[in-house]
């Protein structure tokens, strides 16, 4: 990863971002099923991570923002690109 300047947005190379993507995927799909699976220990336990990373508590709050995470990877502008 190459940071330009602190108020610029990092640069990864492909195969960096498809790790990262494969991983948050992984990770949204093993929240979603562990709150279905693991009762309500692991879903307050699920909120409270959620709520200390400045989320909101809602059931599924933190798979949602992994989900979302994913998002801003894959709609990224390339490098270099003036939109």
């Amino acid at each position: 990863m190459t940071l330009r300047r602190p108020h610029q947005d990092a640069v990864l190379p492909a195969a960096d971002v498809a790790v990262i993507r494969q991983v948050l995927g992984a990770c949204a799909d093993l929240i979603a099923w562990a709150e279905k699976n693991c009762g309500r220990e692991f879903a307050a336990s699920a909120a409270a991570a959620a709520e200390a990373a400045g989320f909101s508590r809602a059931p599924g709050a933190l798979a949602g923002e992994a989900s979302v995470a994913i998002d801003y990877l894959d709609f990224a502008d390339a490098v270099g690109s003036d939109w």
